[in-house]
C-alpha cells in the first residue's frame, strides 16, 4: 500500500520533511528525511553523499522507504536485543535485592547465575537491577569512619532545641 508521499507533489514533499527535520529530536532520522528531501530538491545521489557522508545505497533506500511509507519509513526497524530476563524474572530479581538488608555485585551476580543461569558481560547491567531496586551504585559504608559520636551529638541537640523554639514563638506569636 502506498502512502500519500507518493501521490504528492515534490513540493508538498518538501515542505513536510523540512517539517519534520525542524521537531525531529532523532538526528538519524533527521539525516534520512534531510537526504530525501535534497533528492527532491534536484541533489544528485552523488551530491547527497557528499553532503551527507552516507552512502549511495542508504540514500536510495531512505527515499524508497519514503516513498512507500511517508515518514514512518524512517523509523528505525531494529527492536533491541532481546533481555537475558523475563519482565516476571526482572521483578523477582528486584523484589529479592528489596528484600535483603544487605548487597553487592557479586551477591547479585551469583544469585542471576544460579538461578536464572544469567550471567552479564557488563557490571553496568547489574547496576541496572541495584538501580531498578532503588539503590544507589556508589560504594556504601555503616557508619562515617571519621564521625566523631560526641561532636555529632553536640551538634545535633542544640539544633533540635533552636528548632523547637522558633517553632513555638512562630506558633504563639500569630
Amino acid at each position: 500500500m502506498l502512502d500519500a508521499a507518493v501521490s504528492q507533489s515534490p513540493t508538498a514533499a518538501i515542505e513536510e520533511l523540512q517539517t519534520f527535520i525542524r521537531r525531529e529530536r532523532d538526528s538519524r532520522q533527521v539525516k534520512k528525511a534531510l537526504a530525501v528531501k535534497l533528492s527532491y530538491q534536484g541533489y544528485g545521489y552523488e551530491e547527497i553523499v557528499a553532503i551527507l557522508d552516507v552512502s549511495l545505497g542508504s540514500v536510495s533506500n531512505w527515499k524508497q522507504a519514503y516513498e512507500q511509507s511517508g515518514l514512518a519509513g524512517f523509523k528505525p526497524n531494529h527492536k533491541g536485543r532481546q533481555s537475558y530476563l523475563s519482565a516476571s524474572e526482572r521483578e523477582a530479581v528486584v523484589q529479592w535485592l528489596q528484600s535483603r538488608e544487605t548487597w553487592n555485585v557479586d551477591d547479585l551476580e551469583y544469585h542471576l547465575a544460579e538461578q536464572y543461569g544469567v550471567t552479564y558481560e557488563a557490571k553496568s547491567s547489574y547496576h541496572e537491577l541495584l538501580s531498578a531496586a532503588g539503590f544507589s551504585w556508589k560504594k556504601t559504608s555503616a557508619a562515617n569512619p571519621k564521625a566523631d559520636a560526641e561532636a555529632v551529638a553536640a551538634k545535633k541537640s542544640p539544633s533540635k532545641l533552636s528548632w523547637r523554639a522558633i517553632a513555638r514563638s512562630s506558633r504563639g506569636g500569630s
